[in-house]
């Protein structure tokens, strides 16, 4: 039977109760779940109910279905971002991706990469304090973990501040674009990170391969300089599901 608590809908009490099971290991990554009919016998519910309870463990990204297979307890491993490291210079500074600090024993792999030059929307053209329309070096990029694609990561920076140098190629070099910014005399040494959370669009959805029901959450990130020169705008896309962000600061 589900859980003592009564005020709660029974769907979130079989959820409740199948995420405790896979938490005490029960349940493996890999693991068939219980089905409808199942859940049906089990709890004395109706279909309804036992597939919203499913469908909890699917929104939150502790399950999967699998067509004509069932639901299973996915098996990836979640990316813990710990967002004030990743970005210190000792690791781009040194030829390491800011990658390294999430998953550094993990396969990485970066695709659907485009790199252009396009002119700066009024957004984008405020946070770089340039004018609306100016030349901005766009670089797309997807971000595939594990065989799992888990960010979509857009960066706009100056255009004549970065143009001839590697940040305009498609491999920017050890250390990434923060390096190559750092030769160019505008190494940022502070970053301001914006967060929010919303239900993707179709393309983000199809690209991030979601299944139904999982939100996004963006991260909107500005590098600046010494000088306060701000040079880098960076939109990043994360399946939810796939991230834990930690911020690890003194009080």
């Amino acid at each position: 039977m589900v859980g003592q608590d009564k005020q709660s809908p029974k769907y979130q009490r079989i959820a409740e109760a199948l995420k405790q099971a896979i938490a005490s290991g029960a349940y493996q990554p890999g693991d068939r779940l219980p089905g409808e009919n199942d859940l049906m016998a089990e709890h004395g519910v109706a279909r309804m109910t036992a597939r919203q309870a499913l469908g909890v463990l699917r929104s939150e990204g502790l399950a999967e279905s699998r067509k004509g297979a069932g639901v299973f307890v996915r098996g990836f491993r979640p990316i813990r971002r710990r967002g004030v490291p990743r970005l210190a210079q000792e690791h781009w500074g040194t030829g390491q991706s800011v990658w390294s600090a999430d998953v550094p024993d993990r396969n990485l792999v970066v695709d659907e990469a485009t790199i252009g030059e396009e002119r700066a929307g009024d957004s984008v053209a405020a946070r770089l304090a340039i004018a609306p329309g100016a030349a901005v070096c766009v670089r797309s990029r997807r971000f595939v973990l594990d065989g799992k694609p888990v960010l979509l990561s857009t960066s706009f920076l100056p255009a004549d501040l970065v143009a001839g140098s590697a940040i305009t190629q498609p491999d920017s070099g050890p250390g990434g674009i923060y390096a190559r910014l750092a030769e160019l005399g505008a190494g940022p040494v502070r970053f301001r990170e914006e967060v929010r959370v919303r239900m993707p669009s179709s393309d983000e959805a199809e690209r991030l391969r979601l299944p139904s029901g999982t939100p996004v959450i963006l991260i909107s990130r500005t590098a600046v300089t010494e000088e306060g020169r701000a040079v880098e705008v960076n939109e990043m896309t994360l399946d939810s599901s796939a991230y834990v962000l930690e911020y690890d600061f003194d009080a």
